[in-house]
């Protein structure tokens, strides 16, 4: 039995899901996606979303209302007459009246282990947190953030060392495949929900660039995390120093992926470079280690730490800025 669908989404993530639906069958009465934005720091030209342009390519239907809050809109959507409605990092909160517009309300796809990480950075606060594990989740939703029953939960051990930007391919392939499970098990009644309780609730705030320095004075498998966390977006950094002949300056690193050591007894302050390989190594406020990977300077293109360090002369005993 095929289903009448409302989609609801807009970065990559949720192109997979968009797919997956529309190769199993269902009928996708229309894609909404957020506005075209302006493109670049000067806005010349404005661009879709990937889910907007995934859509046109197969020949669907695409909404972009800046919000679903007037009478209008939502008169709109609930003229389309849908069995089900299926949110995928849409990036706006739906009212009731569009929650309820479908025959069978909404089914969203959030990637955390229910109910910890509600919100809107749950892949990146699961790294930055350390988590071992977490789940993916399909979820009827309700008029809270992140709140709704829990129809499907597939949990997830975490590999030593994956960042955020590993964690989110995973869990859109993830995601798509569930959801069209999830379509599949409502169209044939046999879709049930479980209630959420809030014990152990956290709540995954959206990431704030100011918060992607890093400290060296936090312990290294925190500082590991913290990097690994915000990789490839926005990017944990750190500040080098760079001398000229006239002058002093500081530039930004962005670090791409790091790896904690065990703790040394020889004595050194948080942010020192270590001795041993070409590797770029630093101690931390615990006396535990950090290895960086690939590195980014501000300007410049990626390469390995080891490149790094050699052009910016990073010596042993030296110590970054904290």
């Amino acid at each position: 039995m095929t289903l009448r669908i409302v989609f609801m989404g807009a970065p990559d993530f949720a192109v997979p899901s968009l797919r997956a639906i529309a190769n199993a069958g269902h009928e996708i009465a229309a894609v909404y996606t957020q506005p075209p934005r302006p493109a670049g720091r000067r806005g010349l030209s404005e661009l879709p979303t990937p889910v907007h342009k995934a859509a046109l390519e197969l020949g669907l239907t695409v909404r972009t209302p800046e919000k679903l809050k007037s009478t209008e809109d939502q008169d709109a959507l609930s003229a389309l007459n849908a069995d089900v409605g299926v949110v995928v990092a849409y990036g706006l909160l739906l009212p009731a009246p569009i929650l309820e517009a479908p025959k069978h309300g909404c089914l969203n796809f959030h990637p955390s282990d229910l109910p910890r990480w509600r919100g809107a950075a749950p892949i990146q606060r699961t790294i930055m947190a350390g988590d071992a594990s977490t789940a993916a989740c399909v979820m009827r939703m309700d008029i809270g953030l992140d709140t709704g029953p829990v129809c499907l939960r597939e949990p997830f051990d975490i590999p030593s060392g994956m960042t955020a930007g590993a964690l989110h391919d995973v869990m859109s392939e993830r995601g798509a495949l569930m959801l069209v499970r999830a379509l599949e098990m409502l169209a044939n009644s046999t879709l049930r929900c479980m209630p959420q309780t809030d014990d152990g609730a956290t709540y995954a705030a959206k990431i704030d660039k100011a918060e992607a320095r890093i400290d060296w004075t936090q312990p290294a498998a925190a500082v590991a995390a913290h990097v690994n966390g915000l990789s490839p977006f926005p990017g944990a950094w750190f500040a080098v120093g760079e001398t000229g002949s006239t002058k002093t300056s500081t530039d930004r690193v962005k670090v791409f992926t790091a790896t904690s050591g065990e703790a040394s007894s020889s004595p050194a302050a948080p942010g020192t470079v270590c001795a041993g390989d070409d590797n770029l190594t630093v101690r931390c406020g615990d006396g535990g280690t950090v290895t960086l990977g690939d590195v980014q300077r501000a300007g410049k293109k990626r390469v390995t730490a080891e490149e790094f360090r050699r052009g910016a002369e990073l010596r042993e005993g030296m110590r970054l800025p904290i």
